[in-house]
């Protein structure tokens, strides 16, 4: 099982299981943070063989206020795999996005229509969503990062 993770409050989780489905879901929020329970409870379920968390970093636009709180929720879900003893790698958004979705916008809509072709049975659009998640493509698609990684040997 490969796990990827899309480390926002509008990221995702989702898995590759060795016989190819695909699973993900929307960050899970306990009110507007990163409910780290619910995260290791997620981990330890899936309990992957491999965890590729997206290597994030403030924007020059955001403000203190965002920019702390968001890299209070990616030390979260390091901190998450540290305490469980999975292994991860920390991955920039243009090393997976050249691998995966080579010859395309590498934007969000690629990610989504990535995730459509590639795993047809996956549900982008969960509960009352209209439009589909990126944040869960987005996890896909690091998932799948990892599943070629590990296709090619490498850890």
């Amino acid at each position: 099982m490969i796990l990827g993770i899309d480390p926002g409050q509008k990221g995702g989780v989702a898995s590759i299981s060795p016989s190819g489905d695909a699973f993900g879901q929307p960050m899970p929020l306990a009110g507007k943070e990163i409910d780290g329970h619910a995260v290791a409870t997620l981990l330890r379920a899936q309990w992957p063989s491999l965890v590729i968390i997206e290597k994030v970093h403030s924007m020059p636009a955001q403000g203190v206020a965002s920019t702390f709180k968001f890299g209070m929720g990616y030390g979260l879900v390091i901190g998450i795999c540290d305490a469980l003893g999975l292994p991860y790698r920390l991955v920039t958004p243009q090393a997976w996005k050249k691998a995966v979705l080579s010859g395309t916008a590498k934007d969000k809509s690629a990610a989504i229509n990535f995730v459509r072709r590639a795993y047809p049975g996956l549900e982008l659009s969960p509960g009352r969503l209209r439009a589909p998640h990126d944040g869960i493509a987005d996890a896909v698609c690091l998932a799948e990062y990892g599943r070629r990684l590990l296709a090619q040997g490498a850890t």
